[in-house]
C-alpha cells in the first residue's frame, strides 16, 4: 500500500515504472532515427541507396510528422481513449513499425515510418501526462519538478545506449537486425508497464468535459481538414503549374502548404482574443515562431551533423581503442582498394557493337570510353573506387595495410544525451541555488539564452571548417563534434523542458490543448527545415555558409526575445503571479 500512497518526500513506484518504460521507448526511437539517414543513403552494405537529397527529404518529413502527431494523440487520449490505452496502442504501432523497417522494399519502408509517426502521437504525450497526473496529488506536488528530472534522465539513458547497440548489430548482422532491436526494446518497455500496471493506474484521471473546450469536430474542421486539403494542393499544383517544385521536392511543398491554414488558424485566435488572453496568445505565437530556429538546430543531430560525421570527420581510433571497440563490434572496416562489382544493366545489351572501345583488357573484358568495363555477356563490370571514407583523406595518409577500422557514424549521436545526463546534474542544482536567492533567470530569459547558446553551437562548426585547409581534402577532428554537442546541450537544458510549462502559464484555459499543439507545430517545422537544409547539403560548396545561416538566425531570435523580455515577463507575472 505504501507504493501507491508513498510517505511524504518519497517518490511512488509509478515513477520508476514510467522511467523504465520511457527509457526503452526512447532507446527504440533514437536507435532508429540515429541510423535512418545512413540507411537510406547507403549503397554498399544493404541500405536503400537513395540519393543524399532524397534521404534527407525522407528524414526531414519523418521528423516533422513525428513531432506533429502528439498534439492529435494527446487530444484523443484526453477526451476519449484515456492515457494508458493510448500508450499501449501507440507503443504497439511503433513496435510494428520498427520491425517493419527490417523488411526489404520501399513499401515496407514508408508503411513502417507511417506506423511510427502515428504510434508516437499516441505514446509520447500521454506517458508524460500520466506522470503529471500522478504528481498532481497534494502530497506529491513538491516532488513534481524532481520527478520530471528523473524521468528526463531515463529518456537520455535510452538515447545514450541505443547507438552502441545499433553500431554492433549493423556491423555484425546488417541493418535489419538493428531496426529489429528497436522493436524489441519497445516491446520490453510495454511488458514492463503491463506487468506493473496497478502502480500507475492512479494517473488515469478522466478529465471533465469543460464548456470552454473546443469540440474535436470544430478542431478538425478548422485545423486538420484545411491542412490536409492544402497538403494535397501543395503536392500536385506546383509541379503541374510550374513543371517543378517550389521547395526542392513534392513532400516539402506539401508540408509548407499544409502549415499555411494551421498558421492562419492560430493567427485568427490572436485576432479574435481580447484583453489578457490576447497578450498571452500573442506572446506564445511569438515564442513559437522563434523556437523554430532552435528546433532546426536541434534536429541537425539526425540530419546535417550526421552527414558531417559520416563524410567530414576523422573517425579513426587509437590502437588501444581499436582493440577494445573492435572486439565489441563498434568499428567498421574501410578499404582503400578499388573493388570490382558486377552489375547487370539493360542499357548495355550489345553495347560492344555500339560504343567505342577505349582499351582491350584481355580475356572477355573491354574498357569503354565512359570508364565502364564490359564482359562478353554485355554486363557492366564497374570499377568502384576506394571506400567513400577516403574521398577527403590525402593519399599519403591512406593506411599501408589498405584497410582501417573507424568508429560508426551513429556513435557520435550518443554525445548529446551523455552531456544531458552530466550537465543536468550540474545545472539543476545551480538553478535551485539561484531560485532560493531570487536570482534565477525568468522563463523568457532562459528562452533568449537558449537561442544565443544554440547559435554558438553552430559557430563551433564554422570553426571546425576553418580548422582545415579544405573539408574536401582533409577531415576534421572529432573533438569539434564533441564541442558543438556540449554547447548545444546547455541550450537544450535551458529551453526544452520548460517549453510546455511556458505554454501552460500563458495559454487561456479554454485553448491550452490547442496552444500545446502550436508548440509541437514549431518543433515539427524545425525538423522539416533541418531536413530541407540537409537535402541541399551539396549545394553549399562553402560548408561554413550552412552553419552560418543557423548562427545568424539563432542570434537574431535571441535578440528578438530580449527586446521583448520585459513585456514577456510582465505577461507571465500577470497570469501566474511569478515570472
Amino acid at each position: 500500500m505504501s507504493e501507491v500512497t508513498p510517505h511524504a518526500g518519497k517518490h511512488p513506484k509509478a515513477l520508476y515504472i514510467l522511467f523504465l518504460t520511457e527509457m526503452w521507448e526512447r532507446f527504440a526511437y533514437y536507435l532508429m532515427v540515429g541510423i535512418l539517414l545512413l540507411y537510406l543513403i547507403d549503397n554498399q552494405t544493404g541500405g536503400k541507396g537513395m540519393s543524399q537529397k532524397m534521404g534527407a527529404d525522407v528524414v526531414g518529413s519523418f521528423i516533422a510528422l513525428v513531432y506533429l502527431t502528439p498534439f492529435i494523440g494527446g487530444l484523443l487520449a484526453d477526451r476519449y481513449l484515456g492515457y494508458i490505452k493510448s500508450i499501449f496502442f501507440g507503443g504497439s504501432l511503433m513496435a510494428l513499425g520498427y520491425f517493419g523497417l527490417s523488411f526489404p522494399g520501399n513499401t515496407a519502408l514508408y508503411v513502417s515510418l507511417s506506423l511510427i509517426i502515428v504510434g508516437n502521437g499516441f505514446f509520447k504525450p500521454n506517458i508524460s501526462t500520466l506522470l503529471g497526473n500522478i504528481y498532481n496529488r497534494e502530497d506529491l506536488k513538491p516532488l513534481k519538478d524532481n520527478a520530471y528530472n528523473i524521468f528526463y534522465m531515463g529518456i537520455n539513458i535510452g538515447a545514450l545506449v541505443c547507438n552502441f547497440v545499433a553500431a554492433y548489430l549493423r556491423n555484425k548482422y546488417g541493418w535489419g537486425y538493428a531496426f529489429s532491436a528497436a522493436g524489441v526494446g519497445l516491446v520490453i518497455g510495454l511488458i514492463n508497464l503491463a506487468s506493473q500496471l496497478k502502480h500507475v493506474k492512479m494517473g488515469e484521471v478522466k478529465k471533465e468535459k469543460r464548456p470552454e473546450d473546443m469540440p474535436m469536430g470544430k478542431i478538425f474542421g478548422y485545423v486538420f481538414l484545411p491542412a490536409i486539403i492544402a497538403a494535397i494542393i501543395g503536392w500536385i499544383v506546383p509541379t503541374q503549374l510550374f513543371g517543378t517544385t517550389i521547395m526542392g521536392s513534392q513532400s516539402n511543398d506539401a508540408f509548407i502548404f499544409a502549415c499555411l491554414p494551421v498558421i492562419a488558424f492560430y493567427i485568427s485566435l490572436y485576432i479574435k482574443a481580447e484583453g489578457q488572453d490576447k497578450k498571452g496568445i500573442g506572446s506564445l505565437l511569438f515564442i513559437f515562431a522563434i523556437s523554430i530556429i532552435f528546433w532546426t538546430i536541434y534536429n541537425q543531430n539526425s540530419t546535417g551533423l550526421t552527414l558531417w560525421a559520416e563524410k567530414h570527420t576523422d573517425r579513426t581510433v587509437s590502437p588501444t581503442m581499436e582493440k577494445v571497440a573492435g572486439s565489441l563490434g563498434f568499428l567498421q572496416t574501410v578499404s582503400d582498394t578499388p573493388r570490382l562489382v558486377d552489375k547487370v544493366d539493360e542499357n548495355f545489351v550489345n553495347v560492344k557493337d555500339n560504343a567505342p572501345i577505349a582499351e582491350y583488357l584481355g580475356g572477355n573484358l573491354v574498357k569503354l570510353n565512359d570508364g565502364n568495363l564490359v564482359d562478353s555477356s554485355s554486363r557492366v563490370v564497374q570499377i568502384m573506387g576506394p571506400d567513400p571514407y577516403f574521398n577527403n583523406v590525402p593519399q599519403s595518409e591512406w593506411p599501408p595495410s589498405h584497410s582501417e577500422k573507424v568508429a560508426n557514424t551513429e556513435l557520435f549521436q550518443s554525445i548529446n544525451p551523455l552531456f544531458i545526463v552530466l550537465l543536468t546534474l550540474l545545472l539543476v542544482p545551480l538553478f535551485d541555488y539561484l531560485r532560493k536567492r531570487g536570482k534565477e533567470p525568468s522563463t523568457a530569459s532562459k528562452f533568449g539564452m537558449a537561442l544565443f547558446i544554440s547559435g554558438l553551437s553552430s559557430l563551433v562548426m564554422v570553426f571546425a571548417i576553418m580548422s582545415v585547409p579544405s573539408v574536401y581534402l582533409e577531415k576534421t577532428s572529432p573533438y569539434w563534434l564533441w564541442g558543438t554537442y556540449f554547447v548545444f546541450t546547455v541550450s537544450e537544458i535551458l529551453l526544452s523542458p520548460i517549453g510546455l510549462s511556458f505554454v501552460s502559464k500563458l495559454a487561456p484555459s479554454r485553448l491550452t490543448a490547442l496552444m500545446m499543439g502550436g508548440w509541437f507545430l514549431s518543433t515539427s517545422i524545425g525538423g522539416k527545415i533541418a531536413g530541407v537544409m540537409t537535402s541541399f547539403w551539396d549545394n553549399f560548396t562553402d560548408k561554413k555558409m550552412f552553419f552560418l545561416i543557423l548562427v545568424i538566425s539563432a542570434f537574431i531570435g535571441g535578440i528578438l526575445i530580449f527586446t521583448r523580455l520585459k513585456s514577456l515577463n510582465r505577461i507571465v507575472k500577470d497570469k501566474t503571479g511569478s515570472a
